[in-house]
């Protein structure tokens, strides 16, 4: 009964520090405060607030605005997890031996992967991110051990092998695109018909124009190059949903990943392509994107945008023909709209 007088007050906070202070104030004292103070767990009244609220158009907002906080807090979970229990050479022993399960879970996600048909580098990058153990287990570990359920030493184990795995598995992902150079030798891949659907190959059609990255900015270009040209653009988004709401919409926009050294042997394979505009967010998938362009000959022209100077440098410096800062570039987009809707005798004064 409270949600629209709850809505009400998130729109009245606006967007800055008072959108941080609103989502703490509702977690810890609306939602756990007050579920502690009538017998019922905090925990759950953090929760509950969070699932009334997560209608609210700026939910996503909300939550990005109290990511660190999040962190921040789940660094101090870890640390109290430390603090529980004094290290032993029994508790190091038993996480060695949980590492040594390490190998036999990242088989276990190929071998899932592989048997629903997906690409074996689909499947091979998929279980290193999933290799490590997940700090979920902390918190499952803790419940454990607040409840008398499992020993202080178990934890501390389960806490140090939790810990490694990240070690161990952090410079295997830096490695997997290596990995799996390596590994196409002799890993069997699925014929092309047996494919998941999700993990076909690409048909780009007559595109002349590829937008890779289709946020707000892609989309605005594309729908620019839409009215300029037609229908000449493929748009790419790595959001499935997303690129249903494209297609839903009008555009043709199909769902893959740019940084996929394999997107570009399937999405290149046609001289139609003259254009490749890299509008992801952020400045390593441009990066990526561009070097697999450069591996591969590519002839055609090449855009990218990019938040800060150094990284304008960089690209012009990787071959890119046109570099746009989307601030600036922001700013003289809005002035060329005042000057079109404004009354133009105003600027003779």
């Amino acid at each position: 009964l409270l949600r629209p007088l709850f809505y009400k007050v998130l729109d009245w906070v606006g967007h800055g520090e008072m959108l941080v202070l609103f989502g703490i104030f509702f977690a810890l004292v609306v939602g756990a405060g007050l579920f502690d103070f009538v017998g019922v767990k905090p925990d759950l009244g953090a929760l509950i607030l969070g699932m009334l609220l997560a209608g609210h158009a700026k939910a996503s907002e909300l939550s990005k605005s109290l990511f660190n906080l999040k962190e921040l807090f789940l660094v101090c979970f870890f640390l109290n997890i430390g603090l529980s229990e004094q290290p032993t050479i029994q508790g190091f022993m038993l996480a060695i031996l949980f590492l040594l399960l390490l190998p036999v879970k990242g088989f276990l996600y190929f071998w899932v992967l592989n048997f629903f048909k997906f690409r074996v580098r689909t499947s091979l990058l998929a279980s290193l991110s999933l290799f490590n153990f997940s700090e979920f287990g902390l918190i499952v570990g803790g419940l454990a051990f607040k409840m008398g359920w499992m020993s202080g030493d178990i934890l501390v184990a389960v806490a140090i092998a939790v810990s490694l795995s990240f070690l161990i598995a952090a410079p295997l992902n830096r490695a997997g695109h290596k990995l799996y150079q390596q590994s196409g030798k002799w890993l069997k891949e699925h014929a092309a018909e047996k494919l998941n659907q999700r993990d076909k190959r690409i048909d780009p059609g007559h595109a002349q124009v590829l937008i890779l990255g289709m946020g707000r900015i892609g989309t605005g270009a594309y729908d620019e190059l839409r009215a300029r040209y037609g229908k000449v653009s493929l748009g790419v988004e790595v959001r499935e949903d997303a690129a249903h709401s494209h297609r839903s919409q009008g555009r043709n926009v199909i769902s893959g990943d740019a940084t996929d050294p394999d997107f570009w042997e399937r999405i290149l394979d046609t001289a139609n392509v003259k254009l490749v505009i890299l509008a992801m967010p952020h400045h390593q998938g441009n990066q990526t994107a561009l070097e697999q362009l450069k591996a591969r000959n590519f002839k055609g022209q090449i855009a990218a945008i990019a938040e800060y100077s150094d990284q304008l440098e960089t690209l012009k410096e990787n071959g890119v023909d046109a570099a746009f800062n989307i601030y600036s570039e922001a700013g003289s987009g809005f002035a060329r709209h005042v000057c079109e809707q404004l009354n133009p005798n105003i600027m003779k004064m």
